[in-house]
């Protein structure tokens, strides 16, 4: 088994123009014809979500056992665990996952999703940015700024914190540590091109922490200034160092350091960010609903967040060991049914009912897209040590709120789970359906450092609204 470890430009205005010609609404109808990044709502009834929460399960998820099980295939393809009824007539999925049974009418399940790449960090590059990875290295790749931003990265170009009211908000966070495959940092979850001030900050539990209860807040102490420090102190250093700096050089060749210092200031000053940080600002019954796991409390930080205004929020999901490791992640190729049925489906079974069940009850899931995808899916045959292989044939994925019509299932794979049988689609249909919930057109223009323009994403919206 492969072992998965957790460990001055502006930004270019992207309407150019448009928001000149139609004002800083960038509306347009629905067909796209203009050249301008927003799309109008779905329906006269419906407005564009304004935030996103991405729930990545690295390392690969099942299919067969979660939302695409296949009881009256044979033995070595069924594998050992039975189905179970949804609250969407007709729709079933496997056993381990009741609670999300019960929330299936929140959710769209899409069952033809497949891609070509078999590596983790390359199966996640295709998930999260909507574009095949570069072709060499053939393997895995870390992360170079000539590769495609992430979904989160351009979220973060298009939807700003302050377009939302919330200035000194990050646009963009992951939680709680990168995605690493044997010690290396996969690409697919940075800025790439668009810049480093778009790669998505890390917010992350301190390393080596025992998980101490759900009253336990993930990493406040990395937001904290210490006792010896008080506001009105850094508030005057960061005067005299105003004061002090002298500009040498250009000013996009200090960009990125000047991006990160404010960044850290706005973090460690800003009230409403540290407010939604700590956990133990959170009802006792709800942190429990989701979990006492550091994937069901990374979920409840993202909730926390988005209501604070950060657009975009990306958990990788894992189900326990703050350090992560391997079995915490869903790369399977031995002991898949024990270790899902013991770990991982649980974990994922709480923490995402929670979330779905607790932003409709707070009134915000109308107004927060929830996105579930993982790197591909995995083989239809059992292998010999009671596992599942890598298989990006055929996978599938999830939509939430924002828009998104739930209790249904788009595509179909064939008998085994082994081939797109109906409406086979890619990750670049995910994205641009995505984008359309957030009320971004697909085609939506961003701009490389040549300032060559490239549409966020060159899929089709698919029928989920």
């Amino acid at each position: 088994m492969r072992s998965l470890n957790n460990s001055g430009v502006s930004r270019r205005d992207v309407l150019r123009g448009a928001v000149g010609a139609f004002g800083a609404a960038g509306l347009v109808g629905a067909s796209g014809a203009l050249p301008v990044s927003f799309a109008a709502p779905v329906n006269s009834g419906t407005e564009p979500a304004k935030s996103c929460i991405i729930v990545y399960c690295w390392g690969g998820m099942s299919h067969h056992e979660t939302f695409d099980p296949k009881p009256d295939a044979p033995a070595e393809i069924r594998g050992e665990f039975q189905t179970i009824a949804t609250n969407v007539p007709g729709v079933r999925i496997g056993e381990h996952l009741p609670r999300l049974a019960q929330q299936m009418d929140k959710l769209a399940v899409i069952r033809s999703i497949r891609h070509g790449e078999s590596a983790h960090g390359r199966g996640m590059y295709w998930n999260l940015t909507g574009h095949a990875p570069p072709p060499n290295p053939p393997g895995n790749i870390a992360p170079q700024r000539s590769h495609w931003p992430s979904f989160a990265a351009m979220v973060s170009e298009l939807r700003t914190p302050a377009m939302e009211g919330r200035g000194n908000v990050p646009s963009a966070i992951r939680l709680p540590y990168p995605m690493v495959d044997n010690g290396t940092l996969q690409a697919g979850e940075y800025g790439g091109w668009l810049g480093v001030e778009h790669d998505p900050i890390v917010l992350k539990t301190p390393q080596g922490a025992a998980w101490g209860g759900v009253s336990r807040s993930l990493g406040s102490e990395v937001l904290e200034l210490g006792s010896s420090v008080d506001l009105s102190r850094v508030s005057s250093r960061r005067q005299l160092l105003d004061q002090l700096e002298q500009p040498v050089g250009a000013a996009a060749d200090f960009a990125g350091h000047r991006h990160f210092r404010a960044l850290a200031n706005n973090l460690l000053l800003s009230d409403n960010i540290k407010r939604a940080y700590d956990l133990a600002n959170e009802r006792r019954d709800v942190a429990e609903l989701y979990g006492d796991h550091i994937g069901g409390q990374s979920l409840l930080l993202a909730r926390r967040l988005v209501e604070a205004g950060v657009p975009v929020v990306q958990v990788c999901y894992a189900a326990g060991d703050l350090n992560g490791g391997s079995g915490d992640m869903w790369d399977t190729h031995g002991d898949n049914f024990n270790r899902l049925k013991n770990r991982l489906l649980p974990v994922l079974d709480q923490g995402l009912s929670a979330l779905l069940s607790d932003l409709q009850q707070r009134g915000m899931l109308d107004r927060t897209l929830v996105m579930l995808t993982t790197d591909f899916g995995r083989t239809p045959q059992v292998n010999g040590s009671a596992g599942r292989d890598h298989y990006p044939g055929v996978y599938s994925v999830a939509l939430a709120g924002g828009g998104i019509r739930g209790g249904q299932v788009y595509g179909a794979s064939d008998a085994h789970g082994a081939h797109p049988a109906e409406n086979a689609c890619t990750p670049a249909d995910l994205h641009a359906t995505a984008f359309r919930a957030l009320g971004v057109s697909p085609r939506a223009k961003i701009y490389d450092p040549l300032n060559r323009p490239f549409p966020v994403s060159d899929g089709k919206v698919l029928p989920l609204f």
